[in-house]
Order: structure tokens, then sequence, then C-alpha cells
């Protein structure tokens, strides 16, 4: 393989030597820099592991991002608050990203993968504790305090899976592994819609609902403790020999050559990922509104249903990871990113829009299909953005433009929710949804200004 590389490179090369001597000596010693780079890529099974366990602490985390908002009505009851406070258990999830991923995005750029891991794991292993503190009706505020430390800890995960994926994987495995990496956050809403229901019923006795939630709330800390354990003894920093071409150029470049204030300022001149930005945030703020609301959206026209609510958030986050898994092959093979990107992101708005237009027909079948043809595009969009993101930023690294993305995903995610809930209140859940699909609509057209840049450094491996 190493053979392969070296003379395919040198047949680059050879087109520009010269009959002047010193040019022929200059063009010599370039190849022979190229070759050696070339030659010292490798790839090792252990990144397999790697990204398993990165999607493991993800997914863990992920699942406690909705598990109150699928059982809204069951919270309101136990500590006898309003389904809006119930609801900013899960914006706080967004709120917290806002101020801090610029902070730990900067830490990623200078402490490196392992640290960021080991944050990650060990505060949201405390969150979870924290809130099996938290089951008695009068402390609200313990649970939410819990909830905090996991949003915390979500700041540290969510921006890592481009990262993880170029840092341990070879430039056509780049998106899989980008995908498997989102794979275990969908997993866990996924797991977060199905669990809870059916962890925790709907029953009238107070301290009966108690034990319940004490015993999900049990299994969620022991779960976040093993993996906990798992990182401190086997998450590694990054492979002894780098994976590709584009890391190879990376680890030999001067530390001085990187600021990461200059790379947000050029990201902020950079149009085109300007209009994926916001694009992403309108599409991946509706995913988080749809999924905060659901149960209050299901209720309404399902009296009873809390279940089948679960039931319906897994179908839409399971159709989401199939979408993900195949979109994220998908690039590998064809590289073919604003096209990709443009006609899933079209498909989430018809989705959508089916949806909102088929939910009050009575038949919960039919929001069983609706939502996981909604979960396919929306939610397979998710890694879609980050590799856009980085077909069109190279060589800006993958942690600040999956962070700036996920930024805008919070901002418009908490906007999405609160306008949407009030509508829903004032109007109708129809109302609601129209107004997601208006926005859905902009950001396709933006999607469609967007274009790629032929300045991907992982096409020339």
């Amino acid at each position: 393989m190493c053979w392969v590389e070296q003379h395919e490179l040198r047949l680059t090369v050879d087109h520009v030597h010269h009959d002047d001597d010193d040019d022929d000596v200059e063009s010599e010693a370039h190849t022979d820099t190229i070759v050696v780079a070339a030659c010292s890529t490798r790839l090792y099974r252990r990144r397999w592991l790697i990204v398993f366990l990165f999607s493991s602490y993800s997914l863990c985390n992920a699942f406690q991002w909705i598990q109150y908002g699928i059982i809204n009505n069951i919270f309101m009851k136990f500590y006898n608050v309003s389904s809006f406070a119930i609801d900013w258990l899960s914006m706080i999830y967004m709120l917290t990203y806002i101020p801090f991923i610029f902070p730990v995005t900067w830490l990623l750029e200078r402490k490196g993968l392992r640290v960021i891991a080991l944050f990650a794991a060990s505060i949201n292993c405390v969150g979870t504790w924290i809130k099996v503190a938290s089951v008695q009706p009068n402390l609200f505020w313990v649970t939410m305090l819990g909830q905090f430390a996991c949003s915390f800890a979500q700041v540290f995960i969510l921006g890592m899976p481009s990262q993880v994926a170029s840092v341990w994987f070879g430039s056509d495995e780049v998106s899989t592994a980008c995908a498997i990496g989102v794979f275990g956050n969908q997993l866990g809403i996924a797991i977060g819609f199905l669990i809870p229901p059916v962890l925790v019923p709907n029953v009238d006795d107070i301290n009966e609902l108690a034990q319940h939630i004490s015993f999900m709330f049990y299994i969620t800390a022991a779960v976040a403790s093993l993996i906990f354990l798992l990182v401190v003894f086997v998450f590694q920093e990054k492979p002894e020999i780098p994976p590709s071409l584009a890391q190879v150029a990376l680890r030999h470049m001067p530390t001085a050559q990187y600021s990461y204030l200059a790379s947000i300022s050029r990201l902020f001149r950079n149009k085109p990922f300007i209009l994926l930005l916001i694009s992403y945030g309108l599409n991946v703020g509706c995913f988080y509104a749809v999924s905060t609301l659901l149960n209050r959206m299901i209720i309404e026209h399902y009296p009873g249903e809390e279940v089948n609510a679960g039931r319906i958030g897994l179908t839409l986050v399971i159709a989401g990871v199939v979408g993900s898994l195949l979109c994220g092959i998908w690039l590998d093979k064809t590289k073919s990113y604003k096209e990709t990107t443009l006609s899933v992101y079209l498909l989430s708005f018809v989705g959508m829009v089916i949806y909102a237009f088929t939910l009050n027909l009575g038949h919960l079948w039919v929001v069983f299909l609706t939502s996981g043809l909604l979960g396919f595009f929306m939610t397979g969009y998710l890694p879609l953005g980050f590799e856009f993101a980085v077909e069109l930023t190279y060589p800006e690294s993958e942690g600040t433009s999956s962070g700036l993305l996920n930024c805008s995903a919070q901002i418009f995610g908490i906007a999405f929710t609160i306008i949407q809930g009030k509508i829903i209140n004032h109007f109708s859940t129809l109302a609601g949804n129209i107004f997601l699909c208006v926005f859905l609509l902009i950001g396709s057209i933006m999607t469609g200004r967007s274009s790629s840049h032929d300045k991907h450094f992982m096409s020339m491996t």
C-alpha cells in the first residue's frame, strides 16, 4: 500500500521537473519529503474502540437531555411546577452550551482529546449522582442543578465527533466515523424517549412515583460511573502514527502558526460557512423544539399515550440514526457535500410539512410513519452539517467549526422551543409546527446558496 502512495505522489511531482540541474535537485528533495509523509501513515484497530467509547459517554449524556421532557406531565405533577419549568430541564442543555463552547473549544485545541473526554465523562457522572439526591417533591432546584452539570458535560461532547474521526481514521473513513460519533448522541436521545415512560409510569401516589424516578436515576448514575472508569483507563489521546496525510501535516505545523481567535475571525469572514452556520442552526433547532415538546403535542391529540409518545420519539431518532449512517457512507464514497446536504435539507422540510398536517388525524400509526420520515432526514442531517463545514473551512480546525455549528443550533433551539411552546398554548400544535416549517424552508434556501470550496485537503489522499 505504501509503494502505491509513493508511486502516485512521485508522478505528481515529476511533472514539474525542469532541465536545470538545481531545479532537479530541489524537486527530487521535495519528492522524498512527500514519500516519507505518505509512508508514515497507519490505521490502528484501536480507533474503533476509541470512537465506540466516545459514542458511549455521548449516549449517556444525551439520554438525560430528554428524560424529563418526554414525561413532562409526570414530572410536573411530582415537582408541582409548570410545563415551562420542565421544558427548561431540556433547554438548559442548549443555554449552557452557548457561553462555554468557546473556552471549551480553546481547551480542546490546547489540551487534546483525552483531557476533553475526561472532563466530559467526569462531569456527566457527577450530574447523575446529584439527580439521585433530588427525588423529593420540594427538591426541583437540586434536579435542575444535576441537569446543569450534565448540560455542562455536553459542551465537551458535541464538537468532538469530527475531531475524533480526523485524528484516528483514514481519509476514506472520516465521514463514516463522524456518523458513528454522532450515532451515540442520537441513540442516547432515542433511549431517552423510550425508557423514561416505561420506568416512570403515570401513577397518582407520589411516594410510589418517587421510587420509580429514583430507580431511573440510579441506573443512569451506575452507567455513567462505569463509562467514566473506562475513559480513565482506555481512552487515548491520538495514535502514535497518524492515519492520514492531513494529520501528518497538522502534526508538523508549528504551534505558533495556529491562533484560535484568528481561526474564528477567518470563519466569520467565510460567507458559505456563515450561510451553513445559520441553516444548520435552523434545522437542528427545529429538531430540538420538536423533541422537547413531543410529549405535549402527542398528549394533546392522544391523551394517556405517554408510552407511545416515547415510542414515537424513538422512531424519530432511530430513523435518523439510519439516515446518518447512510449519509456518512455516501459522503465517503462520493464527496458530494453540497448536493447531499441540500437534498437532505429539502427533504427535512417536506417531512416536517407532512408531520404537521397529519398529527391530528387521530391515527397513531400515521404519526409513527411521519415521525420516522421526519427523523430520517432531519436527524440524518447532523453529520452532513459537520462534514460540509469541514469541507468549506479547511484548513481550520474541525473542533472550531463544529463548535460554532452547535452554538447556532442551541440558540435557535431555545428560541424555537419557547416560541413554539407559546404558539401551542395559545393556538394549536398545527400552528406551532407550521412555524417550524417556515424556518426549514428558509434554511433550505440558504443551504442552496452555500457553495463548496475545492480546498479539501483530504482529497489529496
